[in-house]
């Protein structure tokens, strides 16, 4: 019995869809960082960092470490914890490595599978990834002789010594960051959940009243995190975010159900966030009023992509200086 040869419009289609494929997972190129060492004030007191780390991101992270360093006294001090997936892990180290070889860093994979059955389709195709939730297991992913770490988005860039905010006072928080209560805290969930006691009674008896914060930049005593079961408490709220559909907005809404109300006060400076516009249109933003530590492009736009485009923001110079790509292939957040 002979063997069918593959028909050569099979073959063309299947190299294609490969190349398609080995095109979409390249990640681009970055030149070296110079090196930052201690300055002669510095002991041995560690900061721990933590930040996600995937292709779509990889330019923003990139430019987001580099300031970062740029910024601290004690750079050889400060250890990074990147938070990917199996995929691109090997790949991901390499662009490390090359790019800041002096950084002291760990990669922590994330098992998606975690979080497959418990996400919502959102607002936007790019706050549905599985990798947006990581940040719900730091506890399962950093190893317990992390007490505290600080969580940063991939589309900041710092302009201060981030050691100021690592010693921050959380007194018996488990979280600290930047509250806005002049942002209307009822738009972030549905009528659902608003006519549900059982659903809004979450926000009672807390410290004080409700806030909204965006979790791009926070402070967490790990150790408080895991003594509370903070992963499964957003683990609950995401699983009936997934059966009764009480919000909109991807990974935010069950940080505040968990923590609104009893979050540690940061000082805004420390989350200039928004600058990326609104989750629909990106439009250009302005600064808030006061002063500026972190720039954050959370929105739709990122820095990167309109700077590209030659459709840039003013305040999307003020990322440039920091970014380190070389010139080749960029993946797109759609």
């Amino acid at each position: 019995m002979t063997q069918k040869k593959p028909h050569l419009q099979t073959i063309t289609i299947t190299l294609v869809l490969l190349i398609t494929i080995i095109t979409a997972l390249r990640l681009p190129e970055f030149q070296e960082a110079p090196a930052f060492r201690n300055g002669e004030e510095c002991n041995d007191d560690i900061i721990h960092i933590a930040m996600t780390l995937d292709a779509t991101y990889l330019r923003g992270s990139i430019a987001g470490v580099f300031s970062i360093i740029q910024h601290l006294t004690c750079p050889e001090n400060t250890v990074f914890h990147f938070l990917t997936t199996h995929r691109l892990s090997s790949s991901l180290h390499h662009t490390i490595t090359t790019t800041f070889p002096y950084l002291n860093f760990h990669l922590h994979h994330f098992n998606t599978e975690l979080v497959k059955n418990k996400i919502s389709i959102s607002i936007r195709r790019a706050l549905d990834q599985p990798l947006n939730y990581a940040r719900v297991y730091l506890a399962n992913l950093l190893p317990d002789t992390v007490h505290r770490v600080i969580y940063f988005d991939s589309d900041v860039i710092v302009v201060d010594d981030v050691v100021k905010l690592w010693e921050i006072n959380l007194n018996t928080h488990v979280l600290g960051a930047p509250e806005y209560c002049h942002a209307n805290f009822t738009h972030y969930f549905t009528t659902k959940f608003w006519s549900n006691p059982y659903f809004s009674g979450a926000f009672k008896n807390r410290l004080a009243n409700p806030c909204y914060f965006n979790t791009g930049v926070m402070v967490i005593d790990m150790m408080k995190w895991r003594r509370f079961k903070i992963t499964e408490k957003l683990e609950r709220w995401m699983e009936i975010q997934k059966k009764y559909r009480i919000y909109e907005l991807g990974s935010l809404p069950p940080f505040l159900l968990v923590f609104a109300g009893d979050v540690g006060a940061v000082e805004h400076r420390w989350n200039q966030h928004g600058l990326g516009g609104d989750n629909v249109e990106g439009l250009c933003r302005d600064l808030h009023p006061g002063p500026v530590s972190l720039l954050h492009w959370s929105g739709k736009g990122k820095p990167w992509l309109r700077l590209d485009s030659k459709r840039a923001c003013p305040l999307d110079g003020l990322w440039a200086p920091y970014d380190l790509v070389k010139h080749g292939s960029l993946i797109s957040d759609m």
